[in-house]
């Protein structure tokens, strides 16, 4: 991603008693999220948590999703006109609330 672009993040904690369905999301959700954003995004990664930093240890997060956009302006144009269809989809994968932060990409 270029200098500048803006980068949202979404961190799914991991967690038993709120389970993650990863083929909903990847199939679902996720291209769901792409049909509505549209050419305002620029990239997206989506990962999967596999261990924490001591050997062996569970990994924080289940599930990591980002998304770039060109400017602040373009992530807030495009998600708040499809904010209520996103979000009310969030149910269908897990019932935990994700971490968000927004970032700006300096290198």
């Amino acid at each position: 991603m270029k200098k500048g672009s803006i980068k949202v993040s979404l961190f799914y904690p991991a967690s038993q008693e709120k389970p993650f369905d990863m083929d909903y999301y990847l199939n679902k959700h996720v291209p769901m999220v792409v049909g509505l954003l549209g050419d305002a995004i620029l990239g997206a990664t989506i990962e999967k948590g596999i261990s924490g930093a001591d050997s062996g240890s569970a990994a924080p997060y289940e599930a990591m999703g980002n998304i770039y956009f060109e400017s602040l302006d373009s992530f807030q144009n495009s998600f708040g006109a499809n904010a209520n269809t996103i979000l009310a989809d969030i149910p269908n994968y897990t019932s935990a609330e994700p971490v968000v932060q927004i970032s700006e990409v300096l290198v």
